[in-house]
């Protein structure tokens, strides 16, 4: 992880913190290989050609990258989240009711060859 990465994630305020943790936490265990660096101004995972940027806002945590052909049907269970321009928005009491493994569904599967 680059330096701008660790300033970026430092930055983080404690309300959005937990949520990102847990995200970044679950990309690196699915795809321990994955390269971090970034991109658009947040922290950008990339595993060979595939790519997938977590950015924290006010609101707090959004997705990009992710992909609907492999997010394990999370977009099904979370119509809510999605915006409809390829983003996922995850507040933190969204976050309460996602499942890990969920989550390793739709950011895994954006990683996935």
């Amino acid at each position: 992880m680059d330096g701008g990465v660790r300033a970026y994630i430092d930055a983080i305020g404690p309300e959005q913190r937990p949520l990102f943790d847990r995200l970044h936490r679950i990309v690196m265990t699915v795809h321990p290989d994955a390269e971090v660096a970034l991109s658009y101004g947040m922290p950008a995972y990339r595993v060979g050609a595939r790519r997938l940027n977590i950015g924290v806002w006010k609101h707090g945590v959004s997705v990009y990258g992710w992909r609907a052909d492999r997010d394990g049907g999370f977009v099904e269970h979370h119509p809510k989240l999605s915006s409809g321009k390829g983003t996922i928005r995850i507040r933190p009491t969204d976050a309460e009711e996602i499942s890990d493994d969920e989550l390793r569904a739709l950011l895994g599967g954006a990683l996935d060859p």
